[in-house]
């Protein structure tokens, strides 16, 4: 509908200016104008009769109808078209922008309304005095927190030094074997009368070996100007005077 008022106001423009330019060649010059626009010659007539008179061959109304069937207004036709179809396509991508921000805003507005009332409801049970105390206790225990952890960190060095000292004292005690070094062996010696006894005895050639359970009821009597071995078994029926005359016999035999 809007295309068709186009081309009949734009077919109506066209008339008005036709009727124009023939009104304005008519009342001009006889230069440059068509055959049937020329006015006649002037005759010896009276004055009165000096005004130009337009002479047709056709009817005003025929050349006008014909003039405006020679405008080609086709391609004048298709441009409204498209122009109508792009107004239509821009309308209907603003529609959908608009219901689609409509929809967006609607949305935001109840998450809006949610959160206003869940921060009206977070106000009106919040007790300013209750949360400055829970401030203060939590700073209290933050405090005694640190403390204890400086504490421990204070211990936990501690320990780790005498940890080391005690590996060191462990890695001498490996590298002097199960008898300690030669002071330790000499200050136990010197102490203990059973070892100094089995040290005399060695140094006689006799070897007194325990059992299983650590009892002394074996001796090995070495003679070393004969190169004999002889093997005593200790019974607990005999005397010790009698042994000690046996492995003196024997280690003088």
């Amino acid at each position: 509908e809007l295309g068709g008022q186009s081309q009949t106001s734009l077919a109506e423009d066209v008339a008005v200016t036709v009727a124009v330019y023939i009104c304005g060649w008519s009342c001009g010059s006889n230069q440059n104008k068509p055959t049937f626009f020329k006015t006649p010659p002037q005759t010896t007539s009276p004055p009165r009769l000096n005004t130009p008179i337009m002479l047709l061959d056709e009817d005003p109304g025929t050349l006008i109808h014909h003039t405006i069937g020679n405008f080609n207004i086709h391609p004048d036709k298709q441009a409204v078209t498209r122009i109508n179809d792009s107004l239509s396509t821009l309308q209907q991508s603003r529609d959908l922008r608009i219901r689609d921000a409509e929809s967006s805003l609607r949305k935001l507005s109840r998450h809006l309304n949610s959160l206003t009332t869940q921060h009206e409801e977070a106000v009106a049970v919040h007790d300013s005095g209750k949360h400055a105390a829970e401030i203060v206790e939590l700073d209290t225990k933050k405090f005694r927190i640190a403390k204890a952890a400086s504490e421990l960190e204070i211990e936990s060095e501690r320990l780790e030094s005498e940890l080391e000292m005690l590996k060191e004292r462990l890695a001498d005690l490996e590298s002097q074997g199960l008898e300690g070094d030669e002071a330790t062996r000499r200050e136990r010696e010197a102490d203990d009368a059973t070892i100094l006894r089995l040290k005399i005895f060695r140094s006689l050639g006799i070897d007194i070996e325990p059992d299983e359970a650590g009892n002394f009821n074996r001796a090995v009597i070495r003679n070393s100007r004969k190169g004999d071995v002889h093997v005593v078994n200790i019974d607990p029926k005999f005397s010790r005077f009698f042994y000690s005359n046996y492995f003196w016999s024997t280690m003088q035999g």
